[in-house]
């Protein structure tokens, strides 16, 4: 049995494994990844992070790279009878705002985006372990460990494990957890990589061929001059079985569909056969071992849901797992990850099945095409978790003489549970430009205080848990006079963005500049994961420190573990 113990083992180094040994290994925590693979997995299947995905690669320090190796997502071209018929952009009403700054996905080949998240995570210090698989998992008899059994016959022991492994995950059939749902055996597609010859199509368009007896659709790889992502309904044989994918089967669907000859295709790799599977597990934990990403959940993949939806899943866990390695947090802390993640899960499979059977109809008619799929629940920003137990305060019962109160934000603000929204605001300490995203960003609760009665709240939340993993920011407004300092961040909202984002109605009269300093004001906490936890008025620092409590014990500092790890993180 191996000597080192790792905190968690991640199985699987695709997005979602990556994402989440990177959220760890930022922390501080022991992480290890390991892939059945002998060489990086490589998959032509996702085509991108959506917006919401951006904002988590943006927090890991990533976007920057993601968006230089990628492109927007383009227009799309639609053909009938290899003739054009009609061209659409999903995206040309949309626009940044100062709440979501990524209006968009980004097109990027997910082999391209795991590279940048494996270097991301060698920067930690921390490599993908190849070709390990794993075939036994027996928890501990202490209740304390996880032994895990490796194909090469030795067993090594960890505190946690997260199951990251795909579809056929060898985690989710050793727990013996269900896989419930359909597969679709008549809904099948043929997929790849293949090299265009140069100028054979216009590279500024996802060109898509829709006939009666079969479809192919062809969009640019970023970062290559003469790649594309092939999909296709399958060539058949004589009894109307698909045949599996060849790059001479793609040449003759290439003939069929389009006005392109079958020779312009020089070469074709990754390739695969998709069916349309509607699955989900029937828990995403036991005991000390959790599911992730298709491992426990798998769907059509119409709106581009699949991998977005794993790379959200490990954003929601690692911070979860870090706060209870700590010590700040108790162990029901974990049982949250499956009360907020499966539920939208569950909506994610219902959302997928109506995009695929919006799709399907549309591209019955001339001029239907993929972008029937594209809605805003695409963009993955409104997926939020008001039903989760950390979206309400747990406290000892109220005073008999006090009144329970309920958040700080106005009516149409958001609520706990609520992604948080980005603003624009300034920096007070530099006078650069910044965004509250920016002062989210990196493994730490944040607590931001707004309106002058929220100063005193602030300090006492920095002293007591400034070295366990909290944040302070107070965000004035730009009329409020006197020294902008204490503790922690602050920040000047001069648009006036930020109060409006959260409707805390502490800065009087944005349009006018009015408000004066006796206004009480209102504090939010703010998740690791963006997410709101708390709005509560200014004078209620008791409800405050009752939901830190819940995620960070008394304020101790870390005891024998690494400081928290970001240095490496690009501004």
């Amino acid at each position: 049995m191996g000597n080192d113990l790792a905190d968690v083992l991640v199985v699987g180094a695709g997005p979602t494994g990556l994402v989440l040994a990177c959220d760890l290994a930022r922390r501080g925590a022991a992480v290890r990844i390991v892939d059945r693979s002998p060489a990086p997995p490589r998959t032509s299947r996702a085509k991108g992070p959506n917006a919401r995905s951006l904002e988590i690669l943006d927090d890991l320090g990533v976007a920057d790279e993601v968006l230089a190796a990628g492109s927007d997502p383009l227009p799309m071209l639609k053909y009938r009878d290899r003739l054009a018929v009609a061209e659409t952009d999903p995206w040309a009403d949309s626009a940044p705002s100062p709440d979501a700054p990524y209006d968009r996905g980004r097109l990027i080949a997910q082999w391209r985006l795991e590279g940048i998240l494996r270097d991301r995570l060698a920067g930690y210090g921390v490599r993908v372990e190849l070709g390990r698989e794993v075939v036994g998992l027996t928890e501990a008899a202490d209740g304390r460990h996880v032994d895990v059994t490796f194909a090469e016959d030795r067993t090594e022991r960890v505190r946690y494990v997260v199951g990251c492994d795909g579809a056929h995950s060898s985690v989710r059939k050793l727990l013996g957890i269900g896989f419930e749902g359909t597969t679709a055996e008549d809904q099948v597609m043929v997929c790849g990589d293949v090299d265009l010859a140069e100028g054979a199509l216009d590279r500024t368009r996802w060109h898509q061929w829709f006939d009666e007896d079969g479809a192919v659709m062809l969009c640019p790889i970023p970062g290559t001059r003469t790649g594309w992502w092939f999909q296709a309904g399958p060539e058949r044989d004589g009894r109307g079985r698909p045949l599996a994918p060849t790059a001479d089967g793609f040449r003759r669907l290439l003939a069929r569909h389009t006005a392109l000859p079958g020779r312009v295709l020089t070469r074709a790799e990754l390739l695969s056969t998709y069916r349309v599977n509607v699955r989900m597990a029937d828990r995403f934990r036991a005991g000390r071992v959790f599911l992730a990403g298709d491992a426990a959940h798998v769907h059509a993949v119409a709106g581009g849901l699949g991998m977005n939806t794993g790379i959200q899943d490990a954003f929601n866990l690692g911070w979860k797992l870090d706060l209870v390695l700590a010590g700040h947090a108790g162990t029901e802390l974990l049982d949250t990850y499956e009360e907020e993640r499966l539920p939208v899960a569950a909506r994610t499979l219902d959302l997928t099945s109506e995009q695929l059977r919006a799709t399907l109809e549309a591209i019955r008619r001339p001029g239907g095409g993929l972008d029937a799929a594209i809605t805003p629940d695409t963009t993955g920003l409104g997926v939020g978790y008001r039903w989760s137990s950390l979206a309400r305060v747990h406290d000892e019962a109220p005073r008999h003489d006090e009144t329970p109160r309920h958040g700080g934000g106005l009516p149409g603000s958001p609520q706990p549970g609520d992604r948080a929204p980005d603003a624009s605001c300034v920096d007070a300490a530099t006078g650069a430009r910044t965004r509250l995203h920016r002062v989210f960003a990196g493994p730490r609760t944040t607590v931001l205080g707004f309106g002058p009665g929220s100063a005193a709240v602030l300090r006492e939340v920095a002293a007591a848990y400034g070295d366990a993993g909290v944040r302070t920011c107070r965000v004035y407004a730009p009329y409020e006079s006197g020294a902008r300092s204490g503790p922690g961040t602050a920040v000047v909202d001069d648009e006036g963005h930020a109060a409006a984002a959260y409707g805390t109605g502490a800065f009087g009269d944005t349009d006018t500049g009015t408000g004066t300093d006796t206004d009480t004001g209102t504090v939010v906490v703010i998740r690791p994961d963006h997410h709101l936890g708390l709005s509560a008025p200014a004078d209620d620092a008791r409800t405050v420190h009752a939901y830190l409590r819940r995620l960070h014990g008394a304020g101790r500092p870390r005891n024998g573990s690494p400081a928290l790890v970001d240095a490496a993180r690009k501004g």
